[in-house]
């Protein structure tokens, strides 16, 4: 019964993890945050989305190479602890759980934004709660349902580019109504930085949210046939992305003016409804929606497998480790439904500015978790020199975008908000320490 148990639960092929990689990655992330990097950056936002696929591969190939030498369902929560000790896996831990818990808020916000673009007169907390519920219902299904919905939708989400690219190509190539457009940017200075040098740095941060979900990959690279084949999985996934990310991402800026693009429109919803295209539209809020909803589910599967993992470490009550039917964590996922629906009350209650300082501080405590990823590699694994030197390019890239939220003025409440969250989760872990030294050896 042991080894069936095993053998249950590691049966994803590489090709299944590089499928769900990209389901968990593109979501509102990049199908609206984009908008607010298009919007600052203009076309050097190109550059920024590479530069940012170059940080993600660094820090997925440090995780993938430890999770290949040393397999572990916490991954970079228990790779955090081995390297460093017990303060680093337990505050690793939270800080990854209360920045999910954040950014799913914002999450049901959006897809209930979405939602009335079809049933306007439905509040936005209802919209939120049905897809709250929707959300726990596929995490309750067990991993193989998480598997399934994931594979699905980022076939779906990929599908949905592409027929954009094939939308853009037919643009720029005078096919559609109204014939092909002008180049929206004028090789100039102006053209090329519509806000400057700092305009494209505080882009970064919304460029590297994009490709946000690698840690919840890292976490099921645990469920491989192979874990040998993660790093594979790896390179698949984030070539495929970057490539997709920035031929839409282009056609776009060389489609529609810098000035169109807003972070109330979807930058490809915008461009499409340039040519008339009304079904075309509907489909791709649709897939917005999908979108939204994946990454969702995967920021609820991410943060209910570490609360777990907490709990059998017992850096969090028993309790949450404690499984049911299907060998899903009951007690983890009903503490994770408590804290969606505060999200949702948070979400409705506040304004949208005060909600957007939160959620940029929760992706910013995303970055901290992928530097910690990175000194946590460099500690665990006997690396060669150009590793060590890739190594120091992605912690510099990924500062570079943390810095960047200092020079605008919403980002910059967000960069300490997220300072705040990390000074009380500090606070409580050397509380915590304290605790340990009592506790028999």
């Amino acid at each position: 019964m042991g080894s069936n148990k095993k053998g249950k639960q590691k049966k994803i092929k590489w090709w299944q993890l590089a499928l769900i990689g990209i389901g968990c990655t593109i979501g509102t992330g990049f199908f609206l945050g984009s908008a607010i990097a298009i919007k600052r950056a203009g076309p050097t936002v190109l550059i920024l989305f590479i530069l940012a696929a170059i940080a993600t591969y660094i820090v997925y190939d440090a995780l993938s190479s430890m999770t290949v030498s040393d397999p572990q369902k916490g991954s970079f929560r228990t790779y955090a602890k081995k390297a460093y000790g017990r303060w680093a896996g337990f505050s690793n831990g939270w800080v990854y759980w209360s920045s999910e818990l954040l950014i799913m808020g914002s999450q049901l916000t959006a897809l209930a934004i979405f939602s009335q673009y079809w049933f306007p007169n439905i509040p936005l907390w209802i919209l939120s709660s049905i897809f709250a519920i929707l959300g726990i219902g596929v995490i309750i299904t067990g991993v193989s349902g998480f598997e399934r919905i994931e594979n699905i939708f980022g076939a779906m989400k990929i599908a949905a580019i592409l027929m954009f690219i094939i939308i853009g190509i037919l643009a720029i190539s005078g096919l559609l109504n109204g014939g092909a457009p002008d180049r929206a940017f004028p090789f100039t200075n102006d053209g090329l930085f519509p806000e400057g040098f700092t305009g494209v740095w505080t882009a970064f941060i919304y460029v590297l949210y994009a490709f946000g979900g690698i840690e919840v990959m890292g976490i099921m690279s645990n469920e491989l046939k192979d874990p040998k084949e993660a790093p594979k999985a790896g390179r698949v996934m984030l070539s495929v992305l970057t490539i997709i990310y920035v031929i839409s991402i282009g056609l776009a800026v060389w489609i529609a003016p810098n000035k169109k693009f807003t972070t109330d429109e979807s930058p490809f919803i915008m461009v499409i409804n340039q040519f008339d295209l009304t079904v075309i539209a509907h489909i791709f809020n649709g897939v917005l929606i999908i979108g939204g909803f994946s990454t969702m589910v995967a920021s609820l599967y991410g943060i209910t497998t570490i609360l777990t993992s907490l709990s059998e470490d017992k850096d969090a009550p028993a309790l949450f480790s404690k499984t049911g039917p299907r060998n899903v964590p009951y007690y983890s996922v009903i503490l994770t439904a408590i804290g969606l629906i505060a999200s949702i009350v948070v979400a409705i209650l506040l304004p949208g500015k005060i909600y957007e300082y939160l959620t940029t501080a929760a992706s910013l405590m995303l970055l901290y978790i992928w530097v910690f990823i990175l000194f946590s590699y460099h500690k665990l694994i006997d690396i060669s020199v150009w590793k060590k030197v890739k190594r120091w390019i992605g912690i510099c890239l990924l500062f570079i975008g943390i810095i960047g939220t200092l020079f605008d003025k919403v980002a910059r409440i967000g960069f300490f908000i997220s300072f705040a969250f990390i000074l009380i989760i500090s606070i409580v872990t050397l509380i915590m320490r304290k605790k340990w030294r009592l506790e028999p050896k």
